[in-house]
């Protein structure tokens, strides 16, 4: 497919996507997906796309299980990606089935942090690294999740946080751990001071989503709907080049875990999604009920939280190693 009529595509599909509201990650996410869709089979022109659509989708996918053993999640979002471009952008209806190999979804038991090195690697870490790290094991928070947090998200009265279009669009409520409040009032007037300072150069505006723009029009530039961890700069929005100050960038909150880790001398392959494991195992060891923690990590069923007893059974499934007993 010759450059103009591949980036033709990529510009109607972001088009739709922002007319749908698509998230700009989901946006970036699709966009990578049909261009790795059209280099594979070397399209040269947009009507190829019409052509064995379904097959072409069907090889492609299962190139990327057999080939390049991708995730079950990451497979189903290159076909999500491909059923978009077709059923939305280009009009065109798949009535064939789509059967391609699918990728395997291999079971692994979570990371965890004992409490002592939980403390550890907090304990070294300095400032909006750390209280983002603190807010991720002491609510179970997703980083993006805790990245997006807005001013008015944080409920000081009731030691609580709401987590707003989390995983699946849900909002929930999980709590705020009191041990740090003092720290985050602190941060957050010096925050309010910048948000000042940018109101004043003529900018103070944060992203919101278009129902909510639409519905409160100066709510963007409202302190309550600041972002608790703003980005050190101001940046121009790529959909709307607005200039605006974004949140911080999650790469920046797991380098620094990663230092951390390292200073200590930690073995175990530990990122930010960790803490949240740490939050799940811990709550459990301290009696916590299955069920509450479900509702605190946002979990559809169950059964995705019943990972985490895995720890409570020290040693393997349990079991007491015979060699601790060999010469008792």
């Amino acid at each position: 497919m010759d450059k103009r009529n591949k980036t033709n595509i990529l510009d109607e599909v972001r088009r739709v996507m922002r007319v749908k509201n698509y998230s700009i990650h989901t946006e970036r996410s699709y966009c990578d997906w049909i261009r790795r869709f059209i280099l594979f089979h070397k399209m040269q022109d947009r009507s190829e796309l019409f052509v064995d659509s379904e097959q072409k989708i069907e090889t492609f996918l299962s190139h990327l299980a057999i080939k390049k053993n991708v995730a079950p999640s990451t497979q189903n979002q290159a076909m999500n990606a491909l059923i978009f471009l077709h059923k939305r952008v280009l009009k065109h209806d798949l009535p064939g089935e789509i059967d391609a190999v699918r990728s395997v979804r291999q079971k692994k038991i979570p990371v965890v942090l004992s409490r002592e090195e939980v403390a550890a690697v907090i304990g070294i870490m300095e400032g909006v690294p750390r209280l983002v790290t603190q807010l991720l094991y002491g609510g179970g928070l997703r980083i993006t999740e805790a990245l997006r947090l807005r001013v008015h998200d944080i409920d000081f009265a009731y030691k609580q946080i709401t987590v707003r279009s989390g995983k699946g669009g849900k909002d929930r409520v999980t709590t705020f751990p009191k041990s740090i409040e003092p720290l985050i009032k602190d941060h957050l007037s010096r925050i309010k001071a910048i948000h000042t300072q940018d109101l004043a150069a003529g900018h103070g505006e944060v992203y919101l989503p278009n129902s909510l723009a639409r519905k409160y029009p100066n709510a963007s530039a409202e302190w309550g709907w600041q972002y608790v961890f703003p980005a050190r700069n101001i940046s121009v929005d790529p959909r709307s080049n607005k200039k605006r100050r974004h949140h911080v960038d999650p790469s920046a909150i797991n380098k620094s875990i990663k230092v951390a880790v390292k200073k200590i001398g930690l073995t175990k392959k530990i990122s930010a999604h960790t803490f949240r494991h740490c939050f799940a195992t811990h709550l459990l060891q301290r009696g916590t009920d299955i069920r509450t923690i479900q509702a605190l990590l946002g979990h559809n069923d169950v059964s995705t939280t019943m990972i985490y007893t895995h720890v409570l059974q020290q040693g393997g499934h349990g079991v007491e190693s015979p060699l601790d007993d060999l010469f008792s």
